[in-house]
């Protein structure tokens, strides 16, 4: 069964930094593509970035451009989000997710396999 624990959430000042992490196990993960979600309370889930299986090619939502990053490394079966100048408005709970096949989608329905998340707080 295939299986996403995501871990690296917490509470960080404005202009941190935090870097999270999707351990991937169940699945050939170096033959789908992935992305991170994100859901603030009261609105609706959000692609935050995608990548496809061999990494030649990402997505990012506008907001995030610029100071996150994507990542993976196919021999451990982990993905990888890096982010830098977080501010409060990307407080949310987080979730890596299994995409279809080697290209990303940006429909959420498009994942049939979600973790449970890891919670960023962004506050002074």
């Amino acid at each position: 069964q295939d299986r996403l624990v995501e871990s690296g959430g917490g509470l960080v000042q404005p202009g941190g930094s935090l870097r999270l992490s999707c351990a991937a196990s169940g699945f050939n993960f170096d033959l789908y593509s992935m992305g991170w979600f994100r859901r603030a309370p009261g609105k609706a889930s959000e692609l935050v970035a995608a990548i496809t299986l061999n990494a030649d090619n990402s997505y990012y939502t506008d907001s995030v451009k610029g100071r996150f990053t994507i990542a993976r490394d196919n021999d451990l079966n982990t993905l990888y989000l890096e982010m830098k100048d977080l501010k409060p408005e990307d407080t949310a709970l987080y979730s890596c997710a299994e995409g279809q096949g080697p290209f990303f989608s940006l429909a959420p329905h498009s994942y049939p396999a979600w973790g449970q998340g890891t919670q960023v707080t962004v506050s002074s």
